[in-house]
Order: C-alpha cells, then sequence, then structure tokens
C-alpha cells in the first residue's frame, strides 16, 4: 500500500496541471455565434467522444456526437451547420477535445500514464477527459466500467455526465480490471487502495462512480467511513442478466440488501439511478424500498433517481438523454452545500 501511494504521489505532483482554463471551454470565445450557439457548444462539451462542433463565423452553428468516429461526427456536425443554408462557409471549429479553427487551434496537454495498479488492474487518467493536474483540481472522479461475461471493458469511456465534473475542474480516473480476475471483492480492495492513493496525492474531494459491478463496487466504498466524498452508482449489479439465467441472479435483492446495509460513511453523498426494464435486477420495487429505508439514516444525502420514464434497460445511464436529464443534477448533487434531494 505505502509503495502504492508514493508511486501515485511522485507521478501526479511530477506532472504538469493543465491550463486553469482551458480555451477549448470558453464558450464566450466561439466567432460568430449568439447567445444561443454558446449554450449549444457548452452542450457539446457536455457529450462523449467522438463529438464535433461546426460553424461558419457568422451565426450558424452545429454540433453532433454519437457517431462511429470524429470523421462522421465532424461531418454531421457541418451538416447540421448548413440545415437552413446549404451553401454556408461551415467548419468545424471543435473535435473532440482539440479546437481546430484557423488561427486558434489548441490541444490539451496529455495527461499521465498508468499511476497506479497492478498485473490485473489500473487507475488511469482518461485522455479523452481534460487533465488539470492535482495542483488546479477541484477533485478527483474515478470511474469504474461494468463486467460483461466474454467482454474486455477496459479502457471504456466513462458515461456522459462525469463530463460535467471534468469541465467544472475535475480529474477524471478510470478503474480498470481485467476480466479474468474481477471479482467483486478483489476489485472493492484494489479500489479502496487506489482512493487512498489519491487522497495521499493531495486530492481533498473524490467521487467514485460506476455503472453496473462497477457501480456496485462504488457502493461498497461506504463500508469505510471518510473513504469517498461522494458515490454516484448508475444501475448497480453484481449478479447478472437474469434473462440468460445466470444462477447467480436469485439472490441479486438480498445481497444488494446487504451491500447498503454495510454503508458506514454517514460524511458521504450517495447518488443510485436505477431503470425500468433492467434484467439485471430481478426486484425492481424491492430494490427501491431497499434504498429508500436503508440509506437515508447511512449517507449524508441520498439522490434516488428511480426508474425515470423514457429511459428503459440496464444501459439507459450511458445515454447522451440521460446526460441531458440528469447529469446536472448529479453534479448539483455532489457540488453544492445544499444538495438537490430530486432531479
Amino acid at each position: 500500500m505505502c509503495l502504492l501511494r508514493m508511486l501515485l504521489l511522485v507521478t501526479l505532483l511530477a506532472a504538469l496541471p493543465a491550463a486553469a482554463a482551458p480555451p477549448l471551454l470558453d464558450a464566450a470565445a466561439v466567432p460568430g455565434v449568439d447567445a444561443r450557439g454558446k449554450a449549444g457548444y457548452e452542450r457539446f462539451l457536455r457529450q462523449n467522444h467522438p463529438r464535433a462542433f461546426a460553424i461558419d463565423g457568422s451565426g450558424r452553428w452545429g454540433s453532433a456526437w454519437g457517431q462511429a468516429s470524429a470523421e462522421a461526427a465532424a461531418e454531421a456536425a457541418v451538416a447540421n451547420c448548413r440545415r437552413t443554408a446549404p451553401a454556408a462557409d461551415c467548419r468545424v471549429f471543435a473535435r473532440n477535445n482539440d479546437i481546430v479553427w484557423p488561427g486558434r487551434a489548441w490541444s490539451p496537454p496529455p495527461p499521465p500514464g498508468r499511476i497506479a495498479g497492478g498485473v490485473a488492474f489500473e487507475v488511469v487518467p482518461d485522455a479523452r477527459f481534460v487533465w488539470w493536474g492535482v495542483r488546479e483540481a477541484a477533485g478527483a472522479y474515478v470511474w469504474a466500467h461494468g463486467r460483461a461475461v466474454g467482454q474486455d471493458s477496459r479502457g471504456q469511456q466513462p458515461q456522459p455526465h462525469v463530463r460535467w465534473f471534468n469541465n467544472a475542474g475535475w480529474d477524471v480516473f478510470r478503474f480498470d480490471r481485467h476480466p479474468n480476475s474481477d471479482d467483486p471483492n478483489r476489485a472493492a480492495g484494489w479500489l479502496r487502495e487506489s482512493i487512498l492513493a489519491l487522497r495521499g496525492a493531495g486530492y481533498t474531494r473524490i467521487v467514485v462512480g460506476g455503472q453496473s459491478r462497477g457501480g456496485w463496487n462504488a457502493l461498497m466504498m461506504l463500508a469505510i467511513p471518510d473513504l469517498a466524498d461522494a458515490v454516484i452508482a448508475i444501475a448497480p449489479a453484481r449478479h447478472g442478466d437474469g434473462a440468460i439465467g445466470n444462477p447467480n441472479y436469485p439472490r441479486a435483492t438480498e445481497d444488494f440488501r446487504d451491500l447498503l446495509a454495510m454503508a458506514a460513511d454517514r460524511r458521504a453523498r450517495v447518488a443510485i439511478a436505477g431503470f425500468q426494464g433492467d434484467n439485471f435486477v430481478p426486484d425492481a420495487e424491492a430494490r427501491s424500498t431497499l434504498v429508500r429505508e436503508l440509506l437515508p439514516s447511512r449517507s449524508a444525502h441520498l439522490l434516488w433517481i428511480d426508474r425515470p420514464a423514457g429511459f428503459e434497460g440496464h444501459g439507459a445511464g450511458a445515454s447522451w438523454r440521460f446526460n441531458d436529464a440528469f447529469g446536472g443534477c448529479l453534479f448539483q448533487f455532489v457540488t453544492l452545500p445544499t444538495p438537490p434531494a430530486s432531479c
């Protein structure tokens, strides 16, 4: 543990922080767009890669994300910019994290590489997010991916709501695990060590978030007082997909009860999202009851996004629509002195 913490501390403090106000995040500097265009650019900045924003320099603009590649996103953004004027000279202003407009070209400094880990896991800054550096960052967001049989989820992009934190100055780390060694309890131990190392490196505020098994592991952090400042669990699960007959599936509700009962960090804020039609949850109503009965007395504040209308299935939290509807609320829940109790 001491060696892990020392490695992380030396690496982070040796890394030069990014500028306090990266040009990419300055909507006021986008040429020729009005207030609506600036708002459109800010929304673009809250989307995952690949993404692009196009302008013509005289008021027209268009954005795109959710495409197969950065090139496809750029083409779609230009097309959206020309939607009311097909002959408009629309060109890409920003692609992913790069400004490519002539005379304003800018790219963010790269983050450090792997900062902690072992043979089966690593904690690494995600290069698709702006790197602030421990001296400048408002905090650290550690994202844990899910686990699917026969699939290696390492390198998976954190969900779009994490952009709200990154754009406000939070460094983003991925907690990647090798699928052959990704036992829930073993992964929880790795995650605890990594959070302690981040604390040792100088991050005073830490959010732990995740989806599916990553969300389950994030909730496990609540068993240790004063470990994480907030936990965001999107569709937490560890018992597999009931639709394919996983033998552990019948235990899901009982184990979820035990997981919440272990929560001992009454200082931490806890946000959980669950969705209609989630095949990883055998009894959504029972889960809702457990969250409402067990967590209010075991956490500082609770935000329970319970089966919101229009969002279906285990992966609903990964959509840009979920981000538009709930990303800002999740950010406010973690950062405001008096957090919202609902979205």
